[in-house]
């Protein structure tokens, strides 16, 4: 949970020992729990309305995708998946024209 090991967690549990006190450290724990649980409740509820409010096409919507580059990727598409090919071509052209260069370049010794 929360990817707490158990050495972290028995820190943890001897930190708030030492901050709250044995006596007050059961409460402490269930205020804790309930925290815990109305953030989960109102990420549920937030993420549902959200999904309500888009409308159709978003009923599959993680809260993950709403990350500028996966909105991109989904608005986008496989649009970048056309333009590799011909970024390929102009690179392998690139290369051909500058080894034409390279050999026009060259000055001949016997002019010299």
């Amino acid at each position: 949970m929360f990817g707490i090991g158990m050495g972290e967690f028995l820190g943890l549990v001897i930190l708030g020992l030492f901050l709250v006190g044995p006596d007050k450290l059961p409460e402490a724990a269930k205020d804790f729990a309930r925290f815990i649980h109305k953030v989960r409740n109102f990420t549920t509820y937030a993420s549902r309305e959200l999904k309500e409010n888009l409308g159709p096409g978003f009923e599959d919507l993680q809260v993950s995708d709403l990350t500028p580059k996966k909105l991109a990727q989904k608005v986008l598409g496989n649009a970048l998946d056309d333009v590799k090919p011909l970024a390929n071509d102009l690179k392998s052209q690139a290369k051909a024209s500058k080894k034409v260069i390279d050999e026009a370049a060259k000055i001949d010794p016997d002019l010299l």
